[in-house]
């Protein structure tokens, strides 16, 4: 529905409201394709072959700005331009203050810029695989978890190997055999690195040798070959014409001599031309014969072991290498049992660690994020982050789960039992509030925050979001008349027709369009004087 939208969006808190279907969703369509996200081809506006977003960001962060100065991208005047565009044949293009770049790059980029929760965001916090993700995102064990990551690959990958020297008796032996085999099959040949290209030239040059012979021995003849009119005669009779003029015309030596160097150039392509001829008396054909009986062999070979010789060598380095371990299998898996057990042991050391510092993060969220739900109308909640040991994987030694108690009395349980809609909009809000001081998004999008809730609590979701836009830019599409009277700027998304066409528009309002906005979502079909009084009073309440 948009056909051209430009919003310059400001400091502190955004809000956009507008009636259902106006395009609020296409917004935040917008965001997550400038963020790398995949999205439906539908969004490209109707008789057009591509869409484009656009986005500056300007006053970046030290830590945004020395994060993509790793990533290779340097900001002299603090500000960054990331454009993408996709066409309706589905092919996209992103770039980076006019690079282009890959998606995998603006997926690791546009995090340290923009961060978006919505609705499916809110029912993430359902999933219990979510909860250590957001843990570390707080604690930043980044040290920890590539150290750990390193100790737990070796031991993987020891584990693997070691587990190979473990087959059961008769496939060692089986794969013994296939392996001696195949060797003996390689050696007996005694293929040379080169050889299939040097016999597929002989056989050429003996395909050709009539030929050769005969043109060789022609230009021979022409050379330096023949009895009286060949080059080198020519080239000394000219000499000696030219050294009777010495003394007579200056330079006449130097040419001489440069004519008998030519002599010897001519002499020397003379005889290299001759050495092309086959003095060998065996007879060619049978030659040819042998020659392609060697790379039919050769042939044979690439069909089992490789595409080339030298595929078949490094296949034959590693099946003797293969064969050397099964041999050596009962030693070799004591070491690699050994191997494995240090590298288990290292892992662990440094899972314990993780796991120190995961529970000294998590007493910390425990606190913030309890009292971030007091003042969102939970003040009775109780909010646990329960640890379980569990077996080494890709993160540590830890299952996390976050257990909620709603109600004074009960025991804690997990999100999905006990957490209403409303529940979960303030635990995200709550858990952003908390984490948005670690990640360091320059800009933070809510995109219907308050769904589940209302009156007084959606009032408090807008104070704690003004408290979050002191840290950073946030924006939020919302539906409540309390959250929006509390905007530092307030934008309108409408939906109209020009040309025929439906047109989505965004812009900012000013205060008594405020007011009549905020009284809109108050009412009901008709705006009432009262409604708007009322809406008067959210927004100057604020204000003072």
């Amino acid at each position: 529905m948009i056909r051209r939208a430009d919003v310059d969006f400001r400091r502190g808190l955004s809000v956009l409201t507008g009636e259902t279907g106006a395009g609020k969703s296409m917004i935040i369509d917008s965001i997550n394709l400038l963020m790398g996200n995949r999205v439906s081809r539908e969004m490209i506006r109707s008789g057009e072959e591509r869409a484009t977003v656009s986005a500056v960001f300007e006053e970046l962060s030290e830590r945004t700005l020395a994060a993509l100065e790793e990533l290779g991208f340097f900001c002299e005047d603090g500000a960054l331009i990331l454009q993408r565009s996709v066409s309706r044949d589905g092919r996209s293009q992103t770039k980076l203050n006019g690079q282009t770049i890959p998606v995998a790059m603006q997926k690791q980029i546009t995090p340290l810029l923009i961060s978006v929760h919505g609705q499916m965001d809110s029912h993430k916090l359902l999933c219990k695989g979510t909860h250590l993700e957001l843990l570390d995102a707080y604690a930043r064990p980044n040290e920890l978890l590539a150290a750990y990551g390193e100790a737990y690959q070796a031991y993987r990958e020891t584990k693997a190997r070691s587990e190979t020297f473990s087959r059961d008796e008769a496939e060692k032996l089986r794969l013994q055999e296939m392996y001696r085999f195949q060797l003996a099959d390689i050696d007996s040949h005694k293929l040379k690195a080169g050889e299939e290209e040097a016999l597929c030239r002989e056989r050429d040059r003996l395909l050709n040798l009539e030929r050769i012979n005969r043109q060789a021995e022609l230009a021979y003849r022409y050379l330096c070959g023949g009895e009286k009119g060949d080059a080198v005669a020519l080239i000394r009779r000219a000499q000696s014409a030219i050294r009777s003029l010495e003394g007579i015309v200056e330079g006449a030596n130097e040419l001489a001599e440069r004519l008998a160097e030519a002599e010897s150039e001519v002499v020397d392509v003379a005889e290299r031309v001759l050495s092309f001829t086959d003095d060998n008396r065996e007879d060619p054909t049978a030659r040819i014969d042998r020659i392609e009986g060697r790379l039919e062999k050769i042939s044979r070979l690439k069909r089992k072991y490789g595409n080339s010789i030298d595929e078949i060598l490094a296949f034959r380095k590693k099946i003797a290498s293969e064969l050397d371990e099964l041999e050596l299998s009962d030693e070799r898996r004591a070491e690699l049992e050994l191997q494995c057990a240090e590298y288990r042991r290292r892992a662990e050391e440094i899972a314990a660690t993780l796991r120190e510092a995961r529970m000294q993060a998590s007493e910390r969220v425990v606190a913030a994020v309890t009292e971030a739900l007091g003042f969102l109308d939970m003040p009775k909640v109780r909010f646990e982050v329960r640890f379980t040991p569990c077996e080494l994987n890709e993160t540590g030694a830890d299952d996390v789960e976050f257990l909620i108690a709603t109600n004074p009395g009960e025991p804690v349980q997990p999100l999905a039992k006990i957490a209403s809609g409303g529940e979960l909009s303030r635990m995200m809000l709550a858990l952003r509030s908390v984490l948005d001081d670690r990640d360091g998004a320059t800009t933070v999008i809510f995109d219907e925050i308050d769904t589940g809730v209302s009156g007084k609590t959606s009032r408090k979701i807008g104070l704690k979001l003004h408290e979050t836009a002191e840290r950073a830019q946030v924006l939020c599409v919302t539906h409540s008349a309390q959250i929006a009277s509390l905007a530092d700027v307030h934008y309108l998304i409408t939906k109209g027709e020009k040309a025929g066409r439906a047109e989505t528009e965004v812009r900012e309002l000013t205060f008594e369009e405020r007011v009549e906005e905020v009284a809109r979502i108050l009412g009901g079909i008709e705006v009432t004087a009262a409604q708007r009084d009322a809406a008067r009073e959210m927004i100057s309440e604020y204000r003072k």
